[in-house]
């Protein structure tokens, strides 16, 4: 299929409670620069054509601005997000004022810097009317399911994937999916798709080096693949 445009949503406005230092994990120093600005590159390394949408918080706007400008990170046009991360999406979403029959959209986690250039382009290839293409990693731990009792039994890992982003959808769907009311269940893109009606979803392979810095330690990881050349 032959797209008009390829738009790519960074969604970073969250505030890193989790993470506990004094600013949110996207701004953290990775190896000289903001994590922001690697998810970035990376992400236009694969899609040099794409226009990148970047959604911050409002109160992190102007730190951003300074951060990009210093290390001249081509954010694209940026959005204010919001209290979720579906509100920061629609906000993105609804920022694109003109959109044509064959344009799609992808949306990644501004948090995982390292994604590999074939996940990307491999998500661009396998998009399609009312599908919703999500990369997945192979668990490697051993996994257990809970019941409301809090009892739990093995399960088999080799049926489960991890899921990662970016995922990839047409535009016009995406769209349409995201006037559903907000629900607590949209853990991901691919779920309000899912939700909005929209059944298909095709799985492509990603890699164990497309992490999401979520604790300190993290960004020691994301460093060593940045520096042994194991990120792509």
């Amino acid at each position: 299929m032959l797209h008009n445009n390829i738009y790519i949503i960074v969604v970073a406005g969250g505030s890193g409670s989790r993470f506990g230092a004094k600013l949110p994990k996207q701004y953290c120093d990775l190896n000289g620069k903001p994590v922001l600005c690697h998810t970035i590159e990376h992400l236009l390394s694969a899609l040099p054509r794409a226009k990148v949408i970047t959604v911050v918080s409002e109160s992190m706007l102007p730190l951003w601005q300074e951060l990009a400008a210093k290390h001249n990170c081509h954010s694209g046009h940026i959005v204010a997000g919001g209290s979720t991360r579906w509100e920061s999406v629609k906000n993105a979403l609804d920022s694109i004022s003109e959109i044509n029959d064959n344009d799609i959209v992808l949306v990644h986690d501004g948090a995982r810097p390292l994604v590999d250039s074939k996940t990307v382009t491999d998500v661009v290839k396998a998009c399609d009317y009312g599908c919703s293409v999500v990369p997945v990693i192979p668990v490697t731990d051993s996994l257990r399911l809970l019941d409301y009792n809090g009892n739990s039994k093995p399960v088999n890992r080799s049926d489960y994937r991890a899921v990662v982003t970016p995922q990839g959808f047409m535009l016009k769907d995406l769209r349409q999916a995201y006037n559903l009311p907000y629900n607590e269940s949209f853990t991901d893109d691919a779920s309000v798709m899912t939700a909005a009606g929209y059944q298909s979803t095709t799985l492509v392979g990603s890699l164990p080096s497309n992490i999401k810095i979520t604790n300190p330690g993290d960004l020691a990881i994301a460093a060593w693949y940045l520096n042994n050349n194991k990120s792509e």
